[in-house]
């Protein structure tokens, strides 16, 4: 198909930084699609039809499509692929359709500023993200770099930084690179007071964590006392053999089924920042429990449901894996789980009664898989000593569907 649509990055210095191809591609456009900022950058006599981005952005695409086959012309910051415009048009049309030209991302120039290698730091776009999303990629020592929403957003992470034990950690402000009026602000995340800050800017962290504080690992089993909860939740040792069972990989989405605090698909959502998941539970309490763990745990984007299974699963998107953590014998809640699982889901599902544990019984006959049962003691105090205080033996049954 004819390349008819190109997406060039700009970077700080303009125009006059664009490379001889990318210039080529936006003098020869007829349509030129951009922000304010990036179209005031034209001549004043430049009488070509132009398109500024609106609310919602699918508007500006739906616009873009329509002009389909005429030359056009979208202006980016830095790399469009980097968080940016490149991708949300890949979604709409196919890359055989556009020429991508970028620029050096704000990542790239960052590190080539702070002499950080990319490869080793955390990313994250707070763009019309939400703030907690940092609480995942924070742990000591992490160098993470932040694509800031506008001038507010120093002052949102300094304070979720604090809050979540990470105090001590510097932030450098980095406004406007490349250009000529490119500036350094820093500060510590406690005692960030920085009022003065450019609109257009990127952050970066190094993550020093508070005496005492440890942060939270991204393998499975986070502690116990990791979650606000009523009792209603998998633990330790049980969480960290059912996300083993379950197998998570980037981009796939789980249907965690009673999800009680939703310690399942939060940490199924830890794994990797692409990883999906939805909590679907009745109880109001232990909803409001899952959208807190959600949001201290850096997992803001778990979609909870609040609804009975197998009623509330009705329309919801197919999961790659799903997990049923009680309610066994409720009835057709297996078979409609079973029903929405396509061929290759992993389906992992753990009973605590007797007769939990018969319908997983009687599951595995019908379809295979693997059983297990476990029988975890913890050492507790009696008086001056220690015993062992055993926990419910769990049994589990796993299975990929054929």
């Amino acid at each position: 198909m004819q390349k008819w649509l190109s997406i060039v990055g700009i970077g700080e210095d303009g125009l006059a930084g664009v490379n001889p191809i990318a210039r080529a591609l936006i003098d020869h456009a007829e349509v030129l699609v951009g922000g304010a900022r990036h179209l005031a950058m034209l001549p004043p006599d430049d009488r070509r039809e132009k398109l500024t981005w609106t609310a919602p952005i699918a508007t500006s695409i739906e616009a873009i499509l329509c002009r389909r086959g005429q030359p056009t012309c979208v202006l980016a910051s830095g790399d469009p692929m980097c968080y940016g415009i490149g991708v949300t048009l890949t979604r709409a049309l196919s890359v055989a359709e556009m020429t991508i030209v970028p620029a050096p991302s704000a990542f790239s120039l960052a590190c080539a500023r702070l002499g950080w290698s990319l490869t080793a730091v955390e990313t994250l776009s707070l763009c019309g993200r939400d703030p907690a999303l940092l609480q995942a990629v924070c742990y000591p020592g992490a160098h993470v770099l932040v694509l800031s929403a506008g001038q507010h957003t120093p002052a949102i992470v300094a304070d979720q930084l604090t809050q979540g034990g990470f105090g001590q950690s510097h932030i450098t402000i980095l406004e406007r690179m490349g250009g000529a009026h490119e500036r350094q602000v820093e500060g510590t995340a406690a005692a960030w007071n920085a009022t003065d800050v450019a609109g257009l800017h990127t952050m970066a962290i190094t993550c020093i964590a508070d005496p005492g504080v440890t942060g939270w690992s991204r393998v499975a089993g986070l502690p116990d006392a990791a979650y606000h909860h009523d009792g209603q939740l998998t633990k330790r040792e049980v969480r960290a053999m059912t996300l083993a069972a379950l197998a998570p990989l980037p981009g796939q989405l789980l249907w965690d089924v009673g999800a009680g605090c939703g310690s399942i698909g939060i940490e199924w959502m830890r794994s990797d920042a692409r990883c999906r998941a939805i909590a679907i539970e009745p109880h109001p309490t232990r909803l409001q429990y899952i959208a807190n763990n959600a949001a201290a745990l850096g997992t803001p984007n778990l979609t909870i449901i609040a609804g009975e299974a197998p009623g509330a699963l009705k329309d919801l998107p197919p999961p790659d894996a799903l997990f049923i953590g009680g309610g066994l014998t409720t009835g057709n809640l297996l078979v409609t789980c079973w029903q929405a699982l396509p061929a290759g889901g992993r389906l992992v599902a753990n009973a605590v009664t007797v007769e939990s544990e018969q319908t997983l019984l009687q599951w595995h006959s019908q379809w295979g898989g693997e059983l297990t049962r476990v029988a975890i003691q913890r050492a507790v105090p009696i008086g001056k000593f220690l015993g062992w205080k055993a926990m419910a033996p769990v049994t589990q049954w796993a299975v990929v569907k054929a």
